[in-house]
């Protein structure tokens, strides 16, 4: 059940109104620093990766593979979270620099960068937690609400969850074909044959480049560079799947049915994003290692704000959240994805839905 008050149109209007003008008076102040911030980011992103893989041609003594490791998984989060995240929302479009322009960076991920804004800045951030049109509610593997309708395949998502979580970068590579309309016959295997060369190209070149050009390069410590590139790359699946969860199905997380989006206001639009999202209380680093989706909340309702910022923008938003009754959902990452757990477990089983499921 909500924690929010419900809001008449003047008062959606007024909260619209708030956080339009706090927006905008951030993206007047965007500048210097925030092109200087990216670039570091890039920087550490290239410098640590180069760090790491020199460390696992070392084999597998164990402080030089342990810290290659780490400093492999580091890039690769840093790579996917704060810099391929958030450089494709057009964050830092403000730069003119077609090395960080949304519409065209590529990451070092299994996912295409197109496949990607086209399901998650698009489908997710327009439809947000809209049953029926937002895909990312459960990734099509889990029932996370009790508004999903129920099926007997959910009775092991506990399995299903830890699957995903393990293979998390591919997962999300083949998510945008949605290969199960083609199982269920609802699509068509000539649009398959369009959609997927792009994606498995991409799979191919990020397989080959962790597991066959590196460890062959390598030499005689071929092996230690195969297992390390194989950890790192479950670091970084491991650490984005439990930060996109938490952001999206811990305990106060809502669902909408479709007749929300029917006259939806700008304001409307805000209380859905906010209601619909979990933050993250911690330190700078556990800021930094989530690409400032520990503030999930402040990311829905600005996807294009560089995310450095959301920091001091969420003080704000969260006083504005208060004056208007609006439940500002945030917590610790441990007590946040204790609740996403209880959610994948009890879910499992049949649950009486709030709405009509879909």
């Amino acid at each position: 059940m909500s924690k929010s008050l419900s809001l008449n149109p003047d008062q959606l209007a007024a909260f619209g109104a708030e956080l339009d003008a706090l927006r905008n008076r951030h993206l007047a102040e965007l500048g210097e620093a925030d092109a200087r911030y990216i670039r570091r980011v890039r920087a550490s992103v290239r410098i640590t990766e180069l760090a790491g893989r020199l460390m696992l041609f070392a084999g597998f003594f164990p402080p030089t593979w342990c810290l290659g490791v780490l400093l492999l998984a580091f890039s690769k989060i840093v790579d996917n979270m704060e810099l391929g995240h958030n450089v494709m929302h057009g964050q830092y479009d403000f730069m003119n620099d077609p090395e960080f322009s949304g519409k065209h960076f590529e990451w070092d991920h299994s996912c295409t960068s197109d496949a990607w804004r086209r399901t998650h800045n698009y489908q997710h951030h327009t439809y947000t937690n809209v049953l029926g049109k937002d895909h990312d509610i459960g990734y099509g593997t889990v029932r996370i609400f009790a508004e999903q309708r129920w099926r007997p395949f959910y009775l092991l998502q506990p399995l299903w969850a830890l699957l995903q979580a393990v293979f998390f970068e591919y997962a999300i590579a083949v998510f945008d074909l949605k290969l199960d309309r083609y199982l269920r016959g609802r699509a068509k295997l000539s649009e398959l044959k369009v959609k997927a060369p792009p994606v498995l190209r991409k799979l191919w070149r990020k397989f080959i480049k962790d597991y066959v050009f590196f460890p062959l390069i390598a030499g005689p410590h071929w092996l230690a560079v195969l297992a390390g590139n194989a950890v790192a790359n479950l670091l970084r699946n491991l650490w984005t799947f439990t930060v996109i969860f938490c952001g999206h199905f811990t305990e106060d997380a809502e669902v909408f049915p479709l007749s929300v989006l029917k006259d939806e206001t700008r304001g409307g639009w805000y209380v859905r994003q906010l209601r619909g999202s979990s933050n993250l209380s911690g330190s700078r680093w556990l800021h930094f290692l989530t690409g400032n989706l520990s503030h999930q909340i402040e990311h829905h309702l600005f996807p294009d704000i560089p995310a450095r910022r959301y920091a001091s923008m969420a003080v704000e938003v969260r006083e504005i959240c208060q004056r208007y009754g609006q439940h500002y959902n945030t917590g610790s990452f441990a007590g946040q994805f204790f609740t996403v757990l209880v959610r994948l477990f009890r879910h499992a089983f049949p649950s009486r839905p709030a709405m009509q499921p879909v």
